[in-house]
């Protein structure tokens, strides 16, 4: 249905609408538009019929670009755009990480180095903080308990591979990947691209120096997602993750058969972000097939590989194939208690709400949004589908709803105009 002016009841065209009368006045066809976008067909069937919103500034300023339109206000009418709703907000401690990460220790130091082992305990700690359910309360959520570990983690794994030899170095240089997937995983979200790129290109090299298969497959899964989220080619992230798949070796250990898992996942995702829809399930299922090795109950420590995210992943490809009935389905399903990580589980509830938001489920958005607020405050804090669904939500949303949308947007520090 158009919208209608509040100035003498003109109807105005939706965004949708708006989208295809450019789209449609260039000679552009939707696969034309679908291809460049690096998206499918029934992403830009969605967009023009409003089963998808408005998206996020950096792809909608994309999308004017590909139609040609110069000025951006010819998709958004009067709509009026918070570059804080639609851009990356910045956790107070993103200058401290900034800040360790491109530090270069030139001068030797003179300390002992820690040893893998320890470095190795560390890290688990690290690991067992960022997927731990948030306390209560600011400055107690997993960006914020890892924020206040990572500079020495960096410093210590960094000064250790330097100062170690042989095989001792090799497993430094192991737990120096780890210690940037954990950077990696605090800058997501955040407005610094530049370094998330530094990070996992850091992570590989660390990898590729141990000469450890499992390291290499963990760098390519966290690779995997960088590249996917900055909008690279799909076969060459495939590519990436099947020649890591190919180092693993066959065995039955769960170390390798998870990591293995976590490829063939990324894949699926590489290619339902595309509109590849079976390719993106024929990799599904085999990352399907390596969770039923692995056990319903089993769940990597810190990987978290297992049946949870196998099935979680399912809703979100299912939301990029522009499928939410489906994604509901695999959602009403799902077990949450088989992730044992409270920022996985509300990334799976943030995605449940997306579906509910593609089908105009406002109230039902909101609710799993609250459930997600509840398991992971700096999860949901920082996630672009929320901050670009709440104000639209309170100010667009069911009167019914907009209330409880208001009152977490403001717990969230989300703007909401006016």
């Amino acid at each position: 249905m158009p919208e209608t002016s509040d100035t003498g009841g003109v109807p105005q065209l939706t965004f949708g609408q708006r989208v295809q009368r450019a789209r449609t006045r260039g000679g552009k066809t939707r696969a034309y538009v679908a291809d460049v976008m690096g998206h499918s067909e029934e992403w830009v069937k969605a967009i023009e019929r409003g089963t998808i919103g408005m998206p996020r500034l950096p792809k909608l300023l994309r999308l004017a670009h590909i139609l040609g339109i110069e000025d951006i206000t010819e998709l958004t009418g009067d709509h009026r755009i918070a570059a804080a709703t639609y851009t990356k907000a910045e956790h107070r401690q993103l200058p401290i990480i900034k800040q360790a990460l491109n530090r270069y220790e030139l001068r030797a130091d003179d300390r002992p180095a820690e040893s893998a082992e320890v470095l190795s305990a560390r890290l688990g700690q690290a690991w067992r903080l960022w997927h731990a359910a948030d306390d209560q309360g600011a400055g107690k959520g997993n960006r914020s308990r890892i924020g206040r570990l990572l500079p020495a983690l960096l410093t210590d794994t960094r000064h250790a591979v330097r100062a170690l030899e042989g095989a001792e170095r090799r497993r430094a240089l192991v737990a120096q990947a780890q210690a940037y997937h954990l950077a990696q995983l605090f800058l997501s979200f955040q407005p610094a691209p530049d370094l998330v790129m530094l990070t996992g290109d850091r992570a590989m090299a660390a990898a590729q120096d141990a000469d450890s298969p499992r390291a290499i497959a963990t760098a390519a899964w966290y690779v995997n997602h960088v590249h996917r989220d900055a909008g690279d080619a799909a076969e060459a992230r495939v590519e990436l993750a099947e020649q890591a798949v190919a180092l693993l070796p066959a065995e039955d250990d769960p170390e390798y058969i998870a990591r293995r898992g976590l490829l063939y996942l990324a894949v699926a995702l590489s290619y339902a972000k595309t509109g590849q829809a079976g390719n993106a399930w024929r990799y599904w299922d085999k990352a399907d097939a390596a969770a039923r090795q692995l056990g319903d109950d089993y769940a990597h420590p810190w990987l978290i590989f297992g049946r949870g995210i196998v099935d979680g992943y399912a809703i979100t490809m299912h939301n990029d194939l522009v499928q939410p009935v489906r994604a509901l389905e695999v959602a009403d399903a799902l077990d949450l208690r088989r992730i044992p990580s409270a920022t996985r589980r509300s990334y799976h509830l943030i995605e449940t709400a997306r579906a509910h938001g593609m089908l105009a489920q406002s109230a039902a958005a909101v609710s799993y949004l609250q459930r997600a607020h509840r398991e992971s405050p700096e999860t949901i804090q920082y996630n672009l589908y929320t901050r670009s669904a709440l104000p639209e939500l309170v100010t667009a949303g069911p009167r019914m709803v907009r209330e409880d949308a208001n009152e977490l947007a403001q717990e969230l520090g989300v703007p909401v105009s006016a």
